[in-house]
């Protein structure tokens, strides 16, 4: 479990997007928004190597994740942790993350080997050490 709190680690499993909110090397936060898929008690994040998230996770991999409900009253799971870029063995999460968002339309690649090489991605693992969320209901 990711959470201690029940409703929170089900709602991680449910959900698919997420802001992730890293630190520039200046210290302030920047984010964006990510699909994600969950491995076991981590987060993981597929995304092009060459981004600006993948250099400043490099240099300081503290992360915020939170995940958010698709409609009102927008719940949320925020996970704290750290962040590791890996850069070989991509294909499982990869297509664990591309399985999250089929539902909406995405798919994926037909040639996944080559596209992951292609676009020189890496996939982000978040490790959580703090969660936190609001779940209301009705």
């Amino acid at each position: 479990m990711i959470s201690a709190v029940p409703e929170f680690d089900q709602f991680i499993t449910d959900h698919r997007w997420a802001v992730l909110t890293h630190l520039r090397s200046g210290g302030s936060p920047v984010s964006s928004v990510v699909a994600y898929a969950r491995e076991d008690d981590d987060i993981v994040v597929s995304t092009p190597g060459k981004t600006f998230k993948r250099r400043a996770l490099v240099k300081d991999p503290r992360v915020n994740l939170c995940i958010l409900s698709n409609q009102e009253p927008f719940n949320f799971v925020a996970l704290e942790g750290t962040a590791t870029i890996e850069t070989v063995n991509l294909e499982a999460p990869t297509t664990r993350v591309f399985e999250r968002i089929a539902p909406v339309g995405y798919q994926l690649p037909e040639d996944l080997p080559a596209w992951l090489e292609q676009g020189d991605r890496v996939i982000i693992r978040v490790t959580p050490a703090r969660v936190h969320g609001v779940i209301r209901h009705g």
